[in-house]
């Protein structure tokens, strides 16, 4: 389990609340037509995404609640509410899973993804995730997916590796 690099925390924000609940291909290529808005950079800054008009993120493939969402990511990193990279690299779990939720768009969900697989945090259960509860039902043999506090309980003995678990669990289902 490597962690995809990220040389910035608002790029890779961005990359996520675009391609939530989308199939890969889909939103590649919305994250395309997103970025040929502002060629010759392959990402926007977050001053160039509030330039730019919600209808032309809106025309590039964008819904309205995404548009919203990455125009609050932008605003909240320009403001100091999503800290530089640097700094996340250096704060505890909890605290940036507090940070990053106030952006319209991002869940626990996402900032325990971003943990996981972008910043390599070594003990993060995402407990809400459908592939770690069915991973979890497969593994343990239960007959219905298991609440949220049953794989709490489990994952207290996998601490503090349990960012290691969840892979396993995610690749128990590949099986």
């Amino acid at each position: 389990m490597r962690p995809e690099p990220t040389h910035s925390l608002f790029t890779a924000l961005l990359r996520s609340i675009v391609y939530q609940q989308l199939s890969g291909k889909a939103a590649a290529t919305i994250l395309g037509r997103v970025n040929r808005l502002f060629a010759p950079r392959r990402f926007p800054t977050p001053g160039e995404l509030l330039r730019i008009s919600p209808e032309r993120l809106r025309e590039a493939g964008l819904s309205a609640a995404k548009t919203a969402a990455v125009r609050d990511l932008a605003a909240r990193t320009l403001d100091g509410t999503i800290p530089p990279l640097a700094r996340i690299r250096r704060m505890e779990d909890e605290e940036i899973i507090e940070r990053l939720t106030v952006v319209r768009g991002i869940g626990r969900w996402t900032a325990e993804m971003l943990l996981m697989f972008r910043l390599g945090r070594p003990d993060v259960l995402p407990v809400t995730d459908l592939g770690i509860r069915k991973g979890f039902q497969l593994t343990f043999g239960t007959r219905k997916l298991s609440e949220a506090p049953v794989i709490i309980r489990r994952g207290e003995r996998w601490r503090p590796y349990r960012s290691v678990a969840s892979w396993y669990l995610y690749r128990a289902l590949e099986l």
